[in-house]
């Protein structure tokens, strides 16, 4: 009898997606089936949730086929995360107009992602004191033990290694290994290799411009290829998301979700502000953060959905050259470092939420003036490495509290309400990076203003 519900549960699936298809053949726009595939997953999971319960064998096997689906995708993602930014940074070398001020923007980019990333720690600090969140209050079970575990686990040769250590850990001593991604550094060394590749190829085109001219053309030919290949993956996307929120919604503990609610609201609080923040500094520059929201929505709801930051770099990277109107080279750059520097959600807004929530149990004051710069300090510098796919603000959360000497099992005990909070922060990072991109060019006055003003514009279409 299980085995018959399990199949009537493919097949109903398997419906879904076919009508999500027919939605696609009819020129129905990307974010709408985005929208709906996030809809009726959200829908269908609590159906079933309702009608098996959680501890259901029936759900557990029909879980396990629909992640053929949802982690399929993720899994798909993953694989051109790291040739994707790796040819996204040269690529951005060999673009004539980058290689006059590379220092500059590289500089201005970096600046822009650290500086949001400690304003956004700030912002969480706040948001934590002004709701009261203290560590101690939250309840361990079973699923946050085995997650404390692992986490601690995880946290192993971090918590012995010093700051300069950690530093030295972002370099890459194998780029081959790094590019197979098996480090938690790996895409911040990928992203050295590849500048290091740039530079040698300016260096080049100086001496030899026949030569550099032929490797210009080659990276041109690989970086078509691959985005090829994103395109074809991005095209599965609502049939990911329809798999992904199935899973959540049909077998998230929702009693451990209304238990920990009062800290969901406090982090969305402190994300809201922080875009809001985005929004005031292009304002600030002279650009119309309204017009910024209607174009950047659909790439945003991508991230949100998905919660890759490295799935969304696609979508960033041509929202902000064609709808935005950054120049290729510097949307390549942003949309590369925010993959693994300065991501204000997962590596500015969460750590920091975190350490002030622990401070107590270790005998700090987290209204301490000097705990709080310190955070704000550490976060900052912490936010280098990390990875922009799955589990980057954990390994954000450990760097943070180990260098802090703070208690690590908070980080495990959020389990329950981890998927939730995540959308919004890769969302908030996506922002970020795209925030990025548009002030560095506004400051080397390379952006084409009359394409980020005009509204008519919306090239995300998948």
């Amino acid at each position: 009898m299980s085995t018959l519900l399990t199949v009537v549960n493919i097949v109903v699936l398997l419906a879904i997606i076919i009508g999500l298809y027919a939605m696609q053949k009819k020129h129905i726009s990307f974010s709408k089936r985005v929208f709906v595939g996030l809809g009726v997953g959200i829908l269908f999971g609590l159906v079933l949730q309702y009608i098996y319960g959680t501890k259901s064998d029936v759900l557990k096997a029909t879980i396990d086929w629909y992640n053929i689906v949802g982690k399929g995708y993720v899994k798909l993602l993953q694989m051109i995360v790291m040739p994707l930014v790796f040819i996204s940074i040269v690529s951005a070398f060999t673009k004539m107009k980058l290689t006059n001020n590379i220092g500059k923007i590289s500089t201005l980019i970096i600046g822009l992602l650290v500086g949001t990333t400690a304003v956004a720690a700030a912002i969480g600090i706040a948001s934590t004191l002004a709701f009261n969140l203290d560590g101690a209050q939250f309840q361990q079970g079973e699923a946050e033990t085995a997650r404390i575990g692992q986490v601690e686990q995880r946290l192993g040769d971090i918590q012995s290694m010093t700051l300069p250590q950690k530093v030295l850990e972002l370099l890459p001593a194998n780029p081959f290994l790094d590019l197979t991604g098996d480090r938690p550094t790996s895409t911040i060394a990928v992203v050295i290799f590849a500048a290091f590749i740039g530079i040698a190829y300016l260096g080049v085109r100086k001496k030899n411009p026949e030569q550099a001219e032929l490797f210009s053309k080659i990276v041109d030919t690989f970086h078509a290829v691959i985005m090829r290949v994103v395109t074809i993956i991005l095209r599965l996307t609502p049939y990911g998301v329809l798999a992904i929120m199935t899973r959540v919604a049909a077998t998230s503990d929702y009693n451990a979700i209304w238990q920990l609610g009062k800290f969901v609201v406090a982090s969305y609080v402190a994300l809201a502000i922080m875009f809001i923040i985005h929004l005031l500094l292009l304002a600030f520059a002279g650009l119309n953060p309204i017009t910024y929201v209607k174009k950047a929505f659909p790439v945003l709801t991508f991230a949100f959905t998905s919660r890759t930051s490295a799935g969304a770099l696609p979508l960033n990277v041509k929202t902000q050259t064609q709808d935005l109107g950054v120049p290729e080279g510097i949307a390549n750059f942003a949309g590369s470092f925010g993959l693994s520097i300065g991501q204000n959600g997962c590596a500015g807004t969460y750590p920091a939420m975190l350490a002030v929530m622990v401070a107590p149990l270790a005998g700090i004051d987290p209204l301490s003036p000097s705990f709080i710069l310190t955070l704000i300090a550490v976060v900052a510098l912490s936010s280098f490495g990390v990875a922009g796919v799955g589990g980057g603000a954990t390994f954000a959360a450990l760097l943070v509290l180990s260098t802090m000497n703070l208690p690590i099992a908070i980080v495990g005990l959020l389990i329950s309400v981890e998927p939730l909070i995540d959308m919004g922060r890769t969302a908030l990072n996506v922002s970020g990076s795209m925030t990025a991109g548009v002030l560095t060019s506004k400051a080397t006055k390379e952006l084409d203003t009359n394409t980020f003003n005009d509204t008519k514009s919306q090239s995300v279409t998948v």
